[in-house]
């Protein structure tokens, strides 16, 4: 089988990209001396409509790197305390393995050829687990360096607004303060909205583009 027969649908719908939800929990906006304390991802899948759906999730809560800087209002304001032995946290390493592992397999089973961030605030996310994979010392990140899908900057077009819960409530999306800053939770919800976004824009004719013009 040759390359262009291996691929899906989403792999033309975004120039070879594989589209994965994720969002991150953390002690501090400097992703070099921050805490990482929680990561979820969601994978993204397409239907035989073309339609974007919700795929499979993970989530981990992380211990702090050796060193890593605490800041006292960000705990206070996401709740988490990174001492709780009954968090069962693991290492950024053994997080970030798992997780590129799943990542790395849809990247091959869909004929992609890397994945793609997608985060509300994309570049925060996207800073953390680059500068996590690179303390960890991996090599094969399967994440775009610098390219990323905001659905923070997407929600602001379609919907006039930026904030998650409510970009949420225009896209009629349930969303429930009191889970909110869960990486979890927050992953599931930004993932739901950027598939309404991307199946919203097909539904007023703005796709599909033949695969032969996508390539």
């Amino acid at each position: 089988m040759d390359s262009d027969s291996a691929k899906t649908g989403i792999a033309y719908r975004f120039r070879g990209f594989l589209p994965i939800v994720i969002d991150v929990e953390t002690a501090g906006f400097n992703s070099k001396t921050d805490a990482l304390l929680e990561m979820a991802m969601q994978t993204v899948t397409m239907d035989e409509q073309g339609f974007l759906v919700p795929g499979k999730s993970i989530s981990f809560n992380i211990e702090p790197f050796e060193g890593a800087n605490l800041e006292k209002e960000a705990l206070a304001f996401t709740g988490i305390d990174p001492t709780n032995p009954l968090r069962g946290a693991v290492s950024e390493l053994d997080a970030l393995k798992q997780m590129f592992n799943i990542i790395s397999s849809e990247v091959k089973a869909t004929g992609c050829s890397r994945a793609v961030l997608v985060g509300h605030n994309a570049t925060f996310d996207h800073s953390f687990v680059m500068a996590a994979s690179e303390r960890c010392g991996i090599k094969r990140n399967p994440f775009h360096p610098f390219s990323t899908f905001d659905t923070s900057a997407l929600a602001g077009l379609i919907y006039g607004q930026t904030v998650l819960k409510k970009a949420c409530d225009e896209a009629q999306i349930e969303f429930e303060n009191s889970k909110a800053h869960s990486a979890l939770y927050d992953t599931q919800k930004t993932c739901e909205l950027y598939c309404k976004m991307v199946n919203r824009y097909k539904e007023i004719g703005g796709w599909p583009i033949l695969p032969e013009l996508s390539r």
